[in-house]
């Protein structure tokens, strides 16, 4: 430790680091514990449906009926395999997503700050901390540091603590407040931090809100079955038939009622939303947000990084002396500063002063680009002292880092005291403004510009923020932001999909609304406010708020957490974004948390349900619209599982109304290859449906999975019809063979007749796959090339209706051969029946 100490300024060299990673290995906890795949596997087994179907094999095997238990067996085996691989394959995505979140450490090597990936620290690396950092590993504090660590990861304590020289502070903390050096002293697996994810990592997941939803749709809809299978097993042992056939009516039944794939469905659909958010670099941190984004009303979002490109350059200096233009390309060092020759020397100076409140921001090059390293606007003030020729600036002996509350930062070094910040909180600060300060920060702000103040005190004060009086001002620095190009094209989008919205922001009220104005976002009220405007009650501040196009400028962490507080009560789904430290609390209060990935502090990314690896507000756009696909995804293959358990069910009502007077037309057999072997992968492609020009008009819909518009599709319409072809087409069949009602059918006929059926339900589910594209819109619109996958899957399920009639012994097991010419003409023209029923409903709904 005395060689490191001896060189705390300078840090590590780079081939010490790069020998001491190779030695110790990267920074970066042992992966958890993970149940045994057999064990997962053993799960899938045992669930809610698994065991209902379990016991209706058990009661095969004891009514005579081994074929059937057997038959049952395999598609609980068949589903557990695929729901376990799904789930295998979803929580690998979540590991490679994870890997995605930018986890950075600042480090000070060879006496130069660095940005490195967090899993390259080593011991006695020099990491140089900010209020909003995460802290990446075991670090003891170094002299004249006086920091205020969030140590609730690790302690569950809410209240920050202090932490000073020679104290140490561990991984999976937050600096809350204050600045200063800290030395590595473990990493890894050697970090307290590891010893509790030991632990944690054996913790169970608790169940998504979306999961618990589903699963009470699944538990009723399993509890329905049982209960009608039940019901008409005692109502056929009344009528006198013997208890097998009881039994075979009542598995049918239930059966029947099942949809097998439907969980497996779910967990596909919202998994590769998942994964298609990730490829717009929009990272969902908890899956059950899918679901949620869809259904957001109200957008708050700030204005720098998210509306605009984060780029910022100064480009105009006001001074006493005059006026300066800046000139350069973006972060680039190199650059003419043009006006009288006393505002050069003023513009210089007061570059000098801004310098030093950052002094380890800097650009730096990185292939043919500079990009900056630390925030973006310290970077354009450093950028600005180095095009004015200031030399490097001393170290400060005192920091005082930005204070989103005093909305400014100072240092105090061997020249005195430099002040940089907001305009107002500086001006406060200073004696003897100079005339013509107020007009000119006026007129760069109602330019769009973001204008910092700049002041300077010779004489070394006493220590603290009384410090930050009797200043004398610089000047202002005028900063461009340049908007993001299609941000106007993302709040038009919005606005159809009945999304309102408010820029929430710190920033000065003019630069807001100017910047507002230039993307589209201030509405026609133009109604601006600032924090300090804000009623203090919340009713009446919902009221003000509850408008689309709203400015909110100089806002408090506090005023922001309050604000999704108060449109959350006003009934809307709010997505708020943030990068700071402060912005916590509101990511965390928001029904969707939308953090900076790119720009933003760790705090922001662990406490948001989104990250925006790009810091794009239109990312959040193609989220929400993503999130409303799934959500609807959701809904048409619910549809299609319902409406084929009608077509399936039918012919076991007919048959028991009827007291058996007319064959059954389909056994349980052929409904279990109906649920498992033809229905499964449509309804998986229905689950991948991309977004259709609709899905951006109109207000969300956030009503339940099971509402009255897919009840009424599945059990009034779809599945009617499909039901009606299906027995229409078994009984045609049966008739012109010979059959005469209440007769019992020649086996080789009724297996004919049986096989027409299983073949009507087959091309009806294939009508209805088609169907289930658009819950508005007729097929004639709707097209069927829009999902590709849905191609492929249809095509699977005519080879497996192939199988099933065709290949021996499944013909014979199954109970269904392939129809003749009559039953090929009946059954193709379950089609266009299905097609007819729904154009009928959607155009009656229409009008």
């Amino acid at each position: 430790m005395t060689e490191v100490s001896a060189g705390w300024r300078s840090g590590l060299s780079a081939e010490e680091a790069a020998l001491r990673l190779r030695r110790d290995g990267p920074n970066a906890l042992p992966s958890p514990p993970r149940a045994h795949p057999l064990l997962v596997f053993g799960s899938q087994l045992v669930h809610f449906f698994a065991v209902m179907l379990w016991v209706a094999a058990g009661l095969a095997l004891l009514g005579g009926m081994p074929v059937l238990a057997v038959a049952i067996a395999v598609v609980v085996v068949l589903n557990g395999v695929f729901s376990f691989v799904q789930e295998y394959r979803a929580d690998r995505a979540a590991e490679r997503l994870r890997d995605l979140l930018p986890t950075r450490a600042t480090v000070r090597r060879d006496g130069v700050a660095h940005v490195v990936a967090a899993t390259e620290l080593v011991v006695d690396d020099v990491v140089l901390l900010e209020a909003g950092d995460r802290v990446c590993a075991d670090l003891r504090v170094g002299e004249g540091a006086r920091l205020s660590v969030d140590e609730s990861p690790l302690t569950g304590e809410s209240v920050p603590a202090r932490w000073s020289a020679g104290d140490v502070v561990h991984a999976a903390t937050y600096v809350v407040e204050g600045h200063g050096d800290a030395i590595v002293v473990a990493t890894g697996a050697r970090t307290r931090l590891a010893g509790i994810a030991a632990v944690t990592g054996r913790a169970s997941r608790p169940r998504s809100p979306l999961a618990r939803q589903l699963h009470r749709v699944v538990r009723l809809i399993a509890l329905i079955a049982i209960g009608v299978g039940g019901a008409f097993f005692l109502v056929l042992l009344g009528l006198g038939r013997t208890g097998a056939e009881s039994l075979l009516f009542a598995l049918g039944v239930t059966v029947a009622l099942v949809p097998e794939g439907l969980l497996p469905t779910v967990t596909l659909s919202l998994a590769r939303a998942g994964q298609r958010m990730a490829r717009h670099d929009a990272l969902v941190r908890r899956l059950e947000a899918v679901e949620t984004l869809g259904a957001t009303t109200f957008v708050c979002t700030d204005k720098t990084g998210t509306l605009t490109r984060n780029e910022m350059s100064v480009v105009e200096v006001w001074t006493p002396q005059g006026v300066v233009m800046v000139s350069g390309e973006g972060y680039r060092p190199d650059g003419t500063l043009t006006g009288p020759a006393d505002a050069i020397r003023a513009t210089a100076a007061l570059a000098d002063s801004a310098a030093r409140c950052s002094p380890d921001a800097h650009s730096a090059h990185e292939g043919n680009h500079w990009h900056p390293v630390g925030d973006p606007m310290e970077v354009a003030l450093h950028v600005l002292a180095t095009r004015a020729g200031v030399r490097v600036p001393p170290r400060p002996l005192r920091r005082h880092p930005f204070d989103p509350r005093r909305r400014r930062a100072s240092v105090v070094d061997v020249d005195g005291v430099h002040v940089t910040g907001a305009a107002e909180t500086v001006l406060d600060a200073c004696v003897d403004v100079p005339p013509g300060t107020a007009a000119a920060v006026d007129d760069l702000t109602r330019r769009g510009m973001r204008v910092i103040a700049v002041a300077h005190r010779p004489a070394a004060p006493d220590q603290g923020h009384d410090t930050e009086r009797g200043l004398r001002l610089c000047g202002v620095a005028g900063m461009e932001d340049p908007p993001r190009p299609d941000v106007a094209d993302a709040i038009t989008s919005c606005r159809r999909a009945g999304i309102k919205l408010a820029m929430v922001t710190g920033d000065h009220p003019g630069t807001a609304a100017a910047v507002a104005a230039e993307v589209g976002l201030l509405g026609d009220h133009r109604f601006v406010v600032t924090g300090a405007d804000l009623p203090d009650d919340d009713a009446a501040l919902g009221d003000l708020l509850d408008r689309d196009g709203v400015v909110v400028a100089r806002v408090t962490p506090e005023q922001k957490l309050r604000i999704a507080h108060v449109l959350q009560q006003h009934g809307h789904v709010v997505a708020m974004t943030g990068d700071g430290v402060n912005d916590g609390p509101a990511l965390r209060t928001a029904d969707i948390g939308v953090a900076m990935g790119a720009s933003g502090t760790d705090v922001a990314r662990e406490a948001a349900d989104l990250v925006l690896l790009d810091d794009h507000f239109g990312t959040i756009v193609a989220a929400i619209e993503l999130g409303r696909a799934t959500f609807a995804n959701i809904r048409r293959f619910l549809t299609y599982h319902l409406t084929d358990n009608v077509a399936q069910l039918t012919p076991f009502l007919v048959w028991a109304l009827l007291a058996g007077e007319i064959p059954l037309a389909i056994g349980v057999l052929q409904i279990l290859a109906l649920d498992i072997g033809t229905d499964l992968l449509p309804a998986l492609a229905l689950g991948a449906e991309p977004p259709n020009p609709r899905t951006m008009r109109g207000p969300a819909r956030t009503g339940g999975l099971l509402d009255r518009r897919v009840l009424t599709r599945a059990f009034g319409v779809l599945g009617p019809a499909e039901a009606v072809m299906t027995m229409t087409a078994f009984l045609l069949v049966l008739v012109a063979g010979g059959w005469t009602f209440g007769a019992d059918a020649d086996p080789e006929l009724l297996a004919t007749a049986s096989g027409t059926a299983f073949t009507v339900i087959v091309l009806g589910q294939l009508a209805n796959a088609f169907a289930c594209r658009s819950e508005a819109r007729w097929i004639g619109r709707v097209g069927v090339l829009g999902n590709p996958l849905l191609l492929v899957a249809i095509g699977f399920e005519l080879v497996m209706l192939a199988v099933f009639l065709l290949l021996p012994p499944l013909p014979g097991l199954l109970g269904g051969t392939i129809p003749n010419a009559l039953g090929w003409l009946l059954a193709l023209l379950v089609i266009p029946a299905v097609w007819f029923a729904d154009t009928a409903y959607k155009v009656i709904r229409a009008r």
